[in-house]
């Protein structure tokens, strides 16, 4: 009588034991250094828009577009006059004089030169080669604007993995400290029963080497999950040290499109891609603007001034205008153009080569992706299945403990099986949140 409530005892121990370990949602947390964290303080999409907004990557992103701005307004300058004024003295000697006889001598030339004047010069036309430089300069801007988008996407996808990392490691860590509470629990028990003489000292050895290896795994887990939240306190810009807890959301939706169109719809949403196309895009304007280099040019030119010198007083400063139009035409470059359009040209190449490259990477990526992601729902599955059975086993150990045809070490194995089989479990359904992520960043929708 006194063995059955004695297992019955351990029976209700290890039952509060299991239920304590997966009823941990929502509560107050405790790292290793014994202070609270709160539950589920930062979700998935908290991180990305904090790391997507204050990430050097995107503000160095940032100031490249200003830069592109900025070689707008200087491409459209040549759209505007330049207008400049220019005032000089100049001493000229030595002084020459003429003299004719019966009139007297006369300075050939003023000594005390001064001048003054107003420069404007526009040009009238020039045969589109600002419209171009304006044109390249805003595609620049395009591309930039494209890159930020790119950086964005990439901070978010290491952000989602690192996001995942830390829900699997404090949800391993607590099953971890349950799994230690219930060895402990276990541990007083047989301590007891061996002072009445019903349990062995290899009994209690077994179990303190299974709390030690616990303990240590545990420290190996919280070492984890200290590095996870370092890296992505560096992501966020917030201090290394700084502690947190994140929302487990196992929650996810898989891409709205048919499994043949994903390649095709990668082609035309990928970052990669769509960086490339306007690449060709700009070494194609590129090829133009370097063509329209010796376009020819007609300019107005109109200055207006003072100046001394004019005769019969050359001493005297009078007003002064020089009106024009002028015509340039390179007649010959010295080969410049030439060679530079053929540099553009095999840029252009070296360019088209890269986006059938890229293509190739898209397709074995996004091919893969979908691989994982039918190796993970079937790993969830087979998951799921061994926790029905671990827990089925649990049950029958229950009642082969009572009938007193197992040992305590069994039944705790039993119990230890089935945290275990949790554990796999939450694993397999992180595995696939992470491979539903890389596919969607696969087939190029954003992740922020």
């Amino acid at each position: 009588m006194k063995k059955q409530r004695n297992g019955l005892l351990f029976k209700f121990v290890i039952i509060i034991s299991v239920v304590c370990c997966f009823s941990v949602h929502g509560q107050i947390r405790t790292d290793t250094a014994g202070s609270k964290i709160a539950g589920d303080s930062l979700t998935l999409s908290k991180i990305i828009s904090i790391v997507v907004q204050n990430h050097p990557s995107v503000k160095e992103m940032t100031e490249a577009i200003n830069y592109a701005d900025a070689a707008i307004g200087l491409a459209k300058s040549g759209y505007y006059p330049n207008v400049d004024a220019e005032a000089s003295y100049t001493r000229l000697g030595p002084a020459e004089k003429l003299s004719i006889p019966m009139l007297g001598s006369f300075e050939l030339y003023p000594v005390n030169n001064y001048s003054a004047s107003l420069n404007f010069v526009q040009s009238l036309y020039d045969f589109g080669k600002t419209a171009k430089n304006v044109q390249y300069a805003s595609e620049v801007k395009n591309l930039n604007e494209l890159s930020i988008e790119q950086v964005k996407q990439k901070l978010a996808s290491t952000v989602t993995s690192l996001y995942y990392a830390v829900v699997y490691l404090q949800e391993a860590i607590l099953i971890n400290k349950e799994q230690l509470l219930t060895l402990n629990g276990h541990l007083d028990f047989i301590q007891k029963k061996k002072e009445s003489g019903s349990a062995t000292q290899y009994e209690i050895l077994s179990t303190k080497v299974k709390i030690s290896k616990v303990e240590s795994d545990g420290i190996d887990l919280q070492t984890t999950l200290d590095n996870q939240l370092t890296e992505l306190n560096s992501l966020m810009g917030q201090a290394s040290a700084k502690r947190f807890n994140v929302k487990k959301d196992l929650e996810i939706k898989l891409p709205d499109h048919p499994s043949d169109s994903l390649i095709p719809y990668a082609y035309k949403h990928r970052d990669e891609t769509i960086i490339l196309n306007e690449k060709t895009t700009l070494a194609g304007m590129k090829y133009n603007l370097v063509k329209a280099q010796n376009n020819p040019a007609f300019n107005l030119f109109i200055t207006g001034g003072g100046k001394n010198g004019y005769f019969p007083d050359l001493n005297a400063i009078k007003p002064n205008f020089v009106a024009g139009v002028g015509f340039k035409y390179t007649l010959f470059d010295g080969t410049r153009t030439k060679f530079a359009l053929l540099q553009v040209k095999s840029g252009m190449e070296t360019t088209s080569l890269e986006t059938e490259l890229e293509k190739r990477t898209i397709s074995s990526e996004v091919t893969e992706n979908e691989d994982n992601l039918t190796s993970s729902i079937k790993k969830v599955e087979h998951n799921e299945l061994q926790l029905t059975q671990a827990q089925e086993a649990f049950s029958l150990a229950q009642t082969n403990y009572t009938a007193g045809n197992i040992t305590n070490l069994d039944l705790l194995d039993a119990a230890t099986t089935v945290s275990e089989s949790k554990l796999l479990l939450l694993k397999s359904k992180i595995g696939y949140i992470i491979n539903v992520y890389k596919l969607k960043a696969a087939i190029g929708e954003r992740l922020y």
